[in-house]
């Protein structure tokens, strides 16, 4: 038989996380529902950009931020969601673990950063494997480093790596990028930066942190390798989709379409953070979002509490 809750939350990033607090706060019945805690903000190492730390573990921020949601009465199930749709007024969530039913819902699963599917990268994750020139960069200071990529999110990676690493490579298949001609033309006057084009990372090595990367030449084929201290991926995020494709609008990069309000096309269901069209993907801008989703969903359930619903015994707010 499925659970029922005001409010149930897909994701457990710092949208997720955010609007947990402000809807158990709020004394709603709220539940997460994640595969893990943290997300891509799990990840970081460092984050020195979050207002009230000057530099706190990625992994760390977000666990402070789930005792918090913890503290005010959120529930927690770790499960992944296999599909979310709408029968009359209630959102049934169906996932690994179960099925769990509510009257609002609030989609802040993130996205995931596309992998090279290579030999250490896993591995290394965090120990010199990042996927956030912003949120990382600063601890590779006067170090040497390498960005895979060409599009637009490298090419900006590599200009604002250029300023605090010592040296930066730059790995890319093809021979010639495909982001902004403007960028381009800045990253080649940039004198600590090398280009490694027509070529592709193999797998990346060290012992407790990252040491080099083997590369190769897609046409000559020839392999080499390159001593480094860090490797930025940056060949692109993507939305898994596939849960919720049948419940909301998607743009065409699959992010879900959201107002000022973080509603979606869907009464009743709300989106914040990465997994949304919101242009900036940043920890606070997340949480800040996942914190106005929350407010919107109480809003929308203190409207249906005045119609008297069946399911639910809130009692007076």
């Amino acid at each position: 038989m499925a659970e029922n809750y005001d409010l149930i939350i897909i994701g457990g990033g710092p949208a997720g996380l955010a609007a947990g607090i402000y809807a158990s706060r709020r004394k709603l019945k709220t539940l997460i529902v994640a595969k893990n805690i943290g997300g891509q903000a799990g990840y970081a190492s460092q984050v020195e950009n979050y207002p009230g730390y000057e530099s706190i573990g990625g992994f760390e921020l977000m666990q402070k931020f789930q005792k918090q949601a913890e503290k005010f009465g959120c529930g927690f199930k770790y499960e992944e969601v296999l599909e979310v749709k709408k029968e009359k007024d209630l959102f049934v969530s169906k996932t690994s673990g179960g099925e769990y039913k509510s009257l609002a819902l609030i989609l802040a699963f993130g996205m995931t950063p596309r992998n090279l599917d290579v030999s250490g990268e896993k591995e290394f994750l965090g120990k010199g494997v990042a996927y956030c020139a912003t949120c990382d960069g600063p601890l590779f200071k006067n170090k040497i480093v390498a960005v895979v990529g060409g599009g637009n999110a490298a090419l900006e990676s590599i200009l604002y790596l250029s300023k605090i690493a010592k040296k930066v490579y730059v790995v890319h298949r093809r021979g010639e990028f495909t982001g902004e001609a403007v960028l381009v033309d800045k990253i080649k006057n940039e004198k600590n930066v090398e280009l490694v084009l027509d070529s592709v990372v193999t797998g990346i090595k060290g012992n407790k942190f990252v040491k080099s990367i083997g590369v190769e030449n897609t046409k000559s084929k020839e392999k080499s390798e390159i001593l480094l201290d860090g490797v930025f991926i940056e060949i692109g995020h993507v939305v898994n989709a596939e849960p919720i494709k049948k419940l909301v609008k998607l743009d065409e990069n699959n992010a879900v379409i959201i107002d000022s309000d973080c509603q979606t096309n869907v009464p009743g269901c709300f989106g914040a953070g990465d997994v949304t069209n919101i242009k900036f993907k940043q920890i606070v801008i997340s949480a800040g979002e996942g914190a106005k989703a929350a407010l919107s969903a109480y809003k929308y359930l203190q409207r249906l509490q005045n119609k008297e619903n069946p399911l639910f015994d809130w009692g007076k707010k």
